[in-house]
C-alpha cells in the first residue's frame, strides 16, 4: 500500500474518533441515550471518549500507528457488538449512520493494523 494512501486512511480514522468527541464530552442527548441505554452514562461515555482521543492521536504519529489502529478495533469492536446486542443498529432514527460509520471505521483500521503488521510488538517479526 502506498505512503499516500495508508496517511488518508490514518486521517479519515482520526477525523471520525475527533469529530464523535464533541457528542460525548457536551453530553449531547442522543450521546447520553446510547450510553445511558448500555448502562455506562456519564463515565463510559466520557472514558470512552478520552480512550477515541488516545487512539486518533496514536493512529497519526508515525511510531505508533500500529497502537492506534489496534485500540480503535477495540473500541469500535465494542460498540460494533453493543448495536448488535443492547442498542439497535438504528438509534433515534439516524437512518444507521452511527452503525455504518462505526463499522466503516474497523474495517480502515483493519486495513491499517494489517499494514502494520511487521511493526507490532513481539509478533511484528514473525510477519
Amino acid at each position: 500500500m502506498s505512503k499516500n494512501l495508508l496517511l488518508i486512511l490514518r486521517i479519515m480514522v482520526a477525523v471520525i474518533l475527533v469529530q464523535t468527541l464533541r457528542f460525548k464530552f457536551t453530553a449531547h442527548p442522543d450521546s447520553v441515550y446510547i450510553f445511558t441505554k448500555v448502562a455506562l452514562e456519564p463515565y463510559g461515555r466520557i472514558g470512552i471518549g478520552i480512550l477515541e482521543l488516545i487512539s486518533a492521536i496514536l493512529i497519526l504519529i508515525p511510531r505508533t500507528i500500529w497502537a492506534g489502529a489496534g485500540l480503535t478495533l477495540v473500541i469500535l469492536g465494542c460498540a460494533i457488538i453493543m448495536h448488535l446486542t443492547q442498542l439497535e443498529i438504528e438509534i433515534n432514527s439516524d437512518l444507521k449512520t452511527l452503525f455504518y460509520m462505526a463499522l466503516g471505521t474497523f474495517i480502515i483500521s483493519i486495513i491499517i493494523l494489517y499494514n502494520q503488521r511487521k511493526k507490532l510488538p513481539i509478533i511484528g517479526a514473525k510477519f
